[in-house]
């Protein structure tokens, strides 16, 4: 094997990225960026191929704590790729149980409004238009640069005739919609997180005060009159908020459900509105 070899710059990428927790896959997704090809590809039938000049300048990159979707501009999500960029959150696979929590509840058919509160990349919403075809959706954010970046993923998917991208806050579009998607900022001021996060994914889409739970706070008197009859809303919560978070809903006369990620961690709590219920905004 020659030492020049994908294989064996991958091996050496690998025990060299000590600060990262995923250090091979980071590897492996930086050198199929490199070659311009999927990892799938890569894995398949390229590892003994030379290794392309421009792997260790992303690899630097990344060593330097530099988030691997930044580097290569996009990142999965459901069934979906979008285009990520500095100062946009990153979507993670956690964020994932919302959709899920929203099939189990409304199944093929689908809800016909969607609104996404705090849409950041546009990632759930665009993820729940790929999955329903008849539905139409709004995401909300007060970044413009959160907006831009949905609005590009919205036009690069095929989805912008069924999106509308608003800039603004947690009190939505003042309608009801059948499914509300939220994942909010849950992190509170103090907590450590990972360099890559801290260093170059926006504050604003991170922490939310002391506790972790300025947003909910904000969101759980407003959430009850945007959810149609018969809707959903889906909320991302802190592996740990879960009972603080349905206590705050629960001061608007909210119930809520847990909903658990794939970790078995508390990832989304639900509020399901009755379609003969009224709520009073």
């Amino acid at each position: 094997m020659a030492e020049d070899s994908i294989r064996a710059a991958l091996a050496a990428a690998t025990a060299n990225l000590t600060g990262s927790g995923t250090p091979r896959l980071d590897a492996e997704l930086l050198m199929a960026h490199a070659l311009d090809i999927d990892r799938d590809r890569l894995l398949l039938g390229a590892l003994d191929a030379p290794a392309p000049a421009g792997f260790a300048g992303l690899l630097a990159r990344r060593a330097a704590g530099e988030p691997v979707a930044y580097i290569t501009g996009t990142r999965g999500f459901w069934s979906i790729d979008l285009a990520v960029a500095p100062g946009v959150l990153i979507p993670r696979p956690d964020s994932e149980t919302l959709i899920e929590a929203a099939l189990d509840h409304f199944g093929p058919v689908g809800p016909r409004s969607i609104l996404d509160l705090g849409t950041g990349s546009g990632a759930l919403l665009l993820a729940a238009l790929a999955e329903w075809p008849d539905a139409t959706g709004t995401g909300i954010d007060a970044s413009p640069a959160a907006l831009v970046q949905a609005q590009a993923n919205a036009d690069r998917l095929g989805l912008a005739t069924r999106a509308t991208f608003l800039h603004g806050d947690w009190h939505g579009t003042g309608t009801a919609h059948d499914l509300i998607l939220c994942n909010p900022p849950y992190i509170a001021t103090g907590e450590r997180l990972a360099r890559d996060v801290v260093d170059h994914e926006p504050h604003s889409a991170l922490f939310a005060g002391a506790d972790g739970l300025d947003d909910y706070r904000a969101i759980a008197p407003l959430l009850g009159a945007q959810i149609a009859p018969g809707g959903l809303a889906a909320i991302e919560i802190g592996s740990t908020q879960a009972i603080a978070v349905l206590a705050l809903l629960a001061t608007a006369d909210l119930h809520g459900d847990v909903r658990r990620d794939l970790a078995g961690h508390d990832r989304c709590i639900t509020v399901f509105r009755p379609a003969e219920n009224r709520f009073t905004p």
